[in-house]
């Protein structure tokens, strides 16, 4: 492995991100889509083995007080090898503010709790579609 991490957009395969997305399996994203969330993001990390994009995440922040943290991604290869690990030191390092909120995957609460993140009892959502948030345990 040779795993490199990238903090800028420039020269992103948005085709090739939607395409992680896909693998991971956290779902279908447009790629014209992705480019522009990851545009308008306060902070963003891309992981590369070689050429080879094999994750990312993106924060929004304030840039002050609070940021929430998105679209933690990695391709299940390379999960529980330490990459994830690397892709959300680099980004948190860079939101320097104190409080950070994100979504988990359902049953990986337990590598954000290893990261120093806990459970939150008050959060709340609104979704599109909450039936589908429901169903797949993000929600009540």
């Amino acid at each position: 492995m040779n795993i490199t991490l990238k903090q800028t957009i420039e020269g992103v395969d948005w085709v090739e991100l939607a395409s992680v997305f896909e693998r991971a399996p956290l779902g279908t994203r447009l790629p014209e889509k992705l480019a522009i969330r990851f545009r308008n993001s306060y902070a963003v990390c891309f992981a590369y083995d070689g050429d080879r994009l094999i994750g990312a995440a993106r924060a929004i922040s304030d840039g002050d007080e609070h940021a929430a943290v998105y679209d933690v991604i990695l391709l299940p290869e390379y999960q529980g090898q330490g990459v994830g690990r690397l892709i959300m030191e680099d980004l948190m390092a860079r939101l320097d503010v104190p409080t950070v909120i994100l979504f988990a995957v359902p049953g990986k609460e337990g590598f954000y709790q290893k990261l120093g993140f806990s459970k939150m009892t008050t959060a709340m959502g609104r979704f599109p579609n909450a039936d589908i948030m429901r169903k797949h345990g993000y929600i009540e």
